[in-house]
């Protein structure tokens, strides 16, 4: 762990090597965007062929009604440690693109063969449903989360990530799903006359839309599960990351089947799964995800005071970093007396705290990585160029949202200016309280000031510290 304030980055005593032109940043996501350009231009093509041109239109602005929605509501579950918006931006355009175009060849391929192959067309829709269509897509839809694990695995930290990317990805495929299907019964009510609400596509977009808009955003986020379980385990543990994600990859496709196949267990077949399972389900995912959401927050509180005692927090920090409540109130302080330049400044310290109290959890597990000095420095290098801004409206937030306890004395025994036993609280029988002594601003750290007092690591597999004496 650092343990100083900042000082000028050494320059590493080797040579750097060039990458080969294709191992660039560049060209990767060049490819990567020409890639996903190429599946949307081939899916938009296939989904206005089987849909027709005004099928096509009804579909995409029914189907985009709870996009918003959902995305609104995974970015809320990451609120504590929130992913970058490119991350989400991908995984929308893999699930909408290239995980959409996969599911339509193959399963079109694969329930022709099997028609083909049993003379029976209806046995072959039935077994493409409950059998290849779950394989195919959630194995279309995970390889979004495989490669965010991979390739951006500093953005995958614990459940919450792979809950997130898992659901933005999902939507994305349902996204287009919604299209094909809604477009396809606009068609059949064109054909048939029928219109309002004894249509097939009103009927469509209930089901759907209305009542099982978060049905694949459900199975693939058991994936995310596994992917956000594997990336909790410790490096050494290589089998279990290998297996965790593939069991969530496997419920994933049994929870999609048994969804696929409700429509075989009779007329009231599809409303018995949906009230006995999927509604259950949805509800419990709900709450570990929201369960584990606190437990970041815990993990925030719990970590930070190794900071304080260094001397690059001040004492009311890790209070205010761990409360939502806190955060939201220090943003529009800071907003409210430093414009949006600020509060923008005071969101980043937030995202930059949590970051450095997750990788910090991970370095005493053995679990951070070979770069751990060099990432923490860069994170507490980024805390102190917006510790200005983000200061004051921390301090004021820890004030504003800590709860109120019984005085332990009386009001004339705490010293004039002071809070508390830790500090002092406003005249009246209740003071807020604060976990750590007072840190005046002009006793804060400086780079020009004696370093700090040395804090040793706290678990054995930690890496060294570069910038420790």
């Amino acid at each position: 762990m650092a343990t100083s304030p900042p000082c000028p980055t050494p320059q590493p005593a080797y040579p750097r090597t060039h990458p080969h032109w294709w191992q660039r940043p560049w060209v990767r996501y060049g490819a990567l965007i020409t890639l996903l350009a190429l599946s949307g231009l081939v899916i938009l093509a296939l989904v206005r062929e089987q849909t027709g041109t005004q099928g096509f239109l009804v579909g995409l602005g029914l189907a985009v009604l709870p996009v918003p929605l959902l995305v609104a509501a995974f970015r809320w579950l990451d609120r504590v440690d929130p992913g970058p918006w490119r991350n989400l931006l991908f995984c929308f355009s893999w699930g909408a693109c290239a995980a959409a175009l996969i599911a339509i060849v193959a399963n079109s391929f694969a329930t022709r063969w099997i028609a083909t192959a049993t003379a029976d067309p209806a046995s072959a829709d039935t077994l493409g449903a409950t059998v290849i269509a779950p394989v195919v897509e959630e194995s279309a839809k995970a390889a979004a989360v495989l490669l965010v694990f991979l390739f951006r695995r500093r953005d995958f930290t614990g459940i919450v990530d792979g809950v997130v990317i898992a659901g933005v990805t999902a939507t994305g495929f349902a996204f287009t799903e919604n299209i094909l299907y809604l477009g396809t019964a606009f068609g059949t009510d064109q054909l048939t006359g029928s219109g309002g609400i004894a249509s097939v596509t009103a009927a469509t977009f209930f089901v759907r839309v209305v009542m099982s808009p978060f049905a694949h955003p459900l199975f693939t986020v058991l994936t995310g599960i596994g992917f956000g379980a594997a990336a909790l385990s410790a490096g050494r543990h290589r089998l279990r990351r290998a297996l965790l994600p593939l069991s969530g990859l496997l419920l994933a496709m049994g929870v999609h089947a048994l969804w696929n196949g409700s429509a075989a267990f009779g007329e009231w077949g599809f409303y018995a799964v949906y009230a006995a399972f999927m509604v259950p389900a949805f509800g419990l995912l709900t709450w570990l995800v929201i369960w584990t959401r606190q437990r970041e927050l815990g993990t925030v509180r719990a970590e930070l005071p190794a900071y304080v005692a260094a001397g690059w927090l001040t004492p009311a920090e890790p209070y205010a970093l761990g409360s939502m409540r806190a955060r939201r109130v220090a943003r529009q302080h800071a907003r409210r007396h430093g414009g949006k330049e600020a509060a923008r400044a005071v969101a980043q310290y937030e995202a930059y705290a949590t970051s450095l109290a997750f990788l910090r959890r991970r370095g005493r597990r053995g679990g951070a990585g070979a770069d751990y000095g060099v990432r923490e420095r860069e994170m507490l290098d980024a805390l102190w160029h917006r510790r200005d801004a983000a200061r004051p409206a921390l301090d004021h937030a820890a004030r504003t949202t800590a709860p109120p306890v019984p005085r332990t004395a009386p009001p004339w025994a705490y010293p004039y200016g002071t809070y508390g036993p830790y500090g002092s609280a406003p005249p009246g029988p209740y003071q807020a309280p604060f976990p750590y002594p007072a840190h005046p601003p002009h006793q804060a750290p400086s780079p020009y000031t004696a370093p700090a007092p040395q804090v040793p690591y706290a678990h054995p597999y930690a890496p060294p510290d570069p910038y420790r004496p």
